[in-house]
């Protein structure tokens, strides 16, 4: 059977889904995104390859690929990765993950926004090049992802024990979480482990101080908002085309506060915007652009 391949690399899992040429679904996989780099193209190419022999029976051919990596964050990088993935005898369309949600909701054009693991916006101009804005790291910004929420909750919580204010329950789920009994001793959980795998789990931990009534933990959520609003407003500066924003990522999928705060920002700044959260997986925008380079009018 011939058949076309989407593959979704996030920042810690990869979702391969295998289709016929008519788009239906023949199997979906997913493994953790353990190894992956999206650099040097080579190794990288040889991980995707492989993940893709795993998914697709050795009687099949795989006519098409699209890719949507994490750590393509130029369109060289995305040209080059598609060249060394070529080599090894697949065809492949190769983008950033976050340009795979506006395919994935069946759209033309749009601004794809992940806020989850990492935090990045892509879009494109009137001439299809592909802009991109934010993706530099848990460490460096992407301020709505998991552990940059932790973060800055974490700054907050103990910048206000410092200045000996009362905890507003932000320092108290905190301290939950990470299960020790004061702020120097959140300081060394937080300090000691400076691993996405620490922090990140800990941003569940803010929302729920924000829900419950923490002013600092509110104040932390709508920084990450207004964070990915300014990732969407460099775009349009830039000639971003589209009047939807789809979202996807854990963070703003699973938490309506951070959703909720990234529409109202927009709706400030470009009424014209609708924000749209992803309803299907991300694959199937990799599915979607391995079949426009059969047929470029789907």
């Amino acid at each position: 059977m011939r058949v076309v391949v989407g593959v979704d690399v996030g920042g810690t899992k990869v979702a391969v889904r295998v289709a016929t040429l008519d788009g239906e679904v023949v199997s979906d996989h997913q493994w953790p995104a353990d190894g992956w780099s999206a650099s040097p193209a080579p190794a990288a190419a040889r991980w995707l390859r492989s993940l893709i022999s795993l998914a697709v029976s050795a009687k099949d051919e795989i006519v098409a690929a699209g890719i949507g990596a994490q750590g393509c964050d130029t369109q060289e990088h995305c040209h080059e990765l598609a060249e060394a993935v070529a080599a090894l005898g697949v065809h492949a369309t190769v983008v950033n993950d976050a340009a795979l949600l506006v395919p994935a909701a069946g759209l033309a054009d749009g601004i794809g926004v992940i806020a989850g693991t990492g935090s990045i916006a892509v879009g494109a101009d009137a001439d299809g090049t592909v802009l991109f804005a934010g993706g530099w790291g848990w460490v460096l910004g992407d301020e709505a992802s998991a552990p940059a929420i932790a973060r800055e909750a974490t700054k907050a919580a103990l910048a206000a024990y410092d200045d000996r204010r009362p905890d507003d329950g932000l320092l108290r789920a905190l301290l939950r979480h990470y299960a020790v009994p004061d702020a120097p001793s959140l300081a060394r959980a937080v300090n000691d482990f400076p691993t996405p795998e620490n922090w990140g789990p800990a941003a569940v931990a803010v929302f729920e101080a924000a829900d419950s009534g923490s002013g600092l933990a509110q104040r932390v959520v709508d920084e990450a908002a207004r964070g990915l609003k300014l990732l969407v407003c460099q775009l349009k500066t830039r000639g971003a085309v589209g009047d939807t924003v789809v979202a996807a990522g854990s963070v703003i999928v699973q938490q309506p506060r951070l959703a909720e705060g990234l529409r109202a920002k927009l709706a400030d700044f470009y009424p014209s915007l609708t924000l749209r959260l992803l309803e299907v997986p991300p694959v199937a925008g990799g599915v979607v652009l391995a079949l426009r380079r059969l047929s470029p009018q789907r």
